[in-house]
């Protein structure tokens, strides 16, 4: 399931990254690879803050929905 349907604060574990090459490359350097953990911190109209590898990151809706969990 993507991760805009994820529980707030429940830890993940990152399944998939959709997109495209240049798409999964951003999320990489962000800290989205696969077998990684995250959590969603707060979740606003769609918008999500994530903890991913000891950072907290904001991505939108869009790049949540390519990441499956």
């Amino acid at each position: 399931m993507p991760l805009t349907y994820a529980a707030t604060g429940e830890e993940n574990v990152i399944k998939k990254i959709g997109g495209s090459p240049e798409v999964k490359k951003h999320l990489e350097n962000l800290g989205f690879v696969v077998g990684g953990k995250v959590t969603v911190i707060s979740t606003l109209d769609g918008n999500m803050i994530v903890n991913v590898k000891d950072a907290r990151v904001a991505i939108d809706k869009q790049m949540a929905n390519k990441i499956m969990i």
